[in-house]
């Protein structure tokens, strides 16, 4: 996996949180961005699960016992959702080769009911992580995140939620390995 020299995250860019990181909201979290420009950033975490199923916030797609994440600590009241493969949905914007973030609704439920799109190949989240112009790139000159350019759409949604955030540093090598393995309480080395 590259990483951006300039450490800036462009859309489709993975934030990782340093292994020091102690907000709540971000420990142990890998953030997809999902835009970035002049008025600020826009990313769902990747790794947080919600306690609730899709079936439980929208009426029309009850016969689906999917998970939900929390994808950031803004708007909880929203609902996202990004899924691997070809475009299926018009609208979808494209963050990586096989990656696609968002698209029109109505056409999602119906391509769910019609099973044209397959539980294992999308992911949802309420809420989002937010960045207001300039907000992250002090973050990123704290160190607290970690640039990774290069996405694995299997990592995002084969690997469990507890998995994900140590496997991504592990296949980005070099000092990043030995991050991996860092305690999240070092007194309990």
């Amino acid at each position: 996996m590259n990483l951006n020299p300039k450490n800036i995250p462009q859309a489709g860019h993975l934030l990782i949180s340093e292994p020091f990181l102690q907000d709540e909201n971000f420990v142990r979290s890998v953030v997809l961005v999902c835009e970035n420009n002049e008025n600020g950033s826009f990313g769902l975490v990747l790794n947080k699960l919600s306690i609730l199923k899709l079936c439980e916030i929208v009426d029309d797609l009850n016969f689906m016992d999917s998970d939900v994440y929390v994808g950031g600590p803004v708007e909880q009241n929203t609902l996202h959702f990004i899924y691997s493969g070809e475009q299926l949905l018009t609208g979808s914007i494209q963050l990586g080769e096989d990656l696609w973030w968002g698209g029109e609704f109505l056409e999602l439920i119906q391509k769910l009911k019609n099973k044209e799109i397959v539980n294992e190949n999308i992911r949802f989240f309420i809420g989002y992580s937010g960045w207001s112009e300039g907000q992250l790139a002090n973050e990123l000159q704290d160190n607290t995140w970690i640039v990774c350019e290069k996405i694995d759409s299997n990592s995002i949604f084969y690997d469990s939620p507890e998995e994900i955030w140590r496997n991504i540093l592990k296949n980005m090598g070099g000092e990043y390995q030995l991050l991996a393995n860092y305690p999240i309480d070092p007194r309990l080395n």
